[in-house]
């Protein structure tokens, strides 16, 4: 098993930047890949970005790739999501989400990950 415990969120204006930070423990040695998701109430929870093991490989959204940066330090297992030029639709409930497979069709895929953080509340005002 995993747990997943997500900080950092909050309130910033448009432009302004944000980090997240997602703390995972229990079989961490066992996690293969790392994501964040966000979702607004009344929509579907949308992939922003993930990293395998080691950041050998990374994946982010159309939507946020050049303002989003995910990165993990394995020793410390932790993942991290900068969020730069923030924007008003930015604004989500963030999730950290783990999985001890990395399956290539569902890396941007809520159900391929099994391991899912509490959600923090990142808001950008205008």
């Amino acid at each position: 098993q995993v747990q997943l415990v997500e900080s950092g969120g909050g309130l910033v204006q448009a432009g302004g930047s944000l980090r997240l930070s997602c703390t995972a423990s229990g079989r961490t040695y066992a996690i293969a890949i790392k994501a964040w998701f966000r979702q607004v109430p009344g929509k579907e929870r949308e992939f922003v970005a993930a990293s395998t093991w080691g950041a050998r490989d990374t994946y982010y959204a159309d939507s946020v790739k050049g303002r989003f940066t995910i990165s993990r330090d394995d020793t410390k297992n932790t993942v991290s999501l900068q969020m730069n030029s923030l924007k008003p639709e930015d604004t989500a409930v963030y999730y950290c989400a783990a999985d001890f497979l990395v399956r290539d069709v569902l890396v941007r895929q809520g159900n391929g990950y099994k391991y899912w953080g509490q959600g923090t509340q990142v808001t950008v005002s205008s």
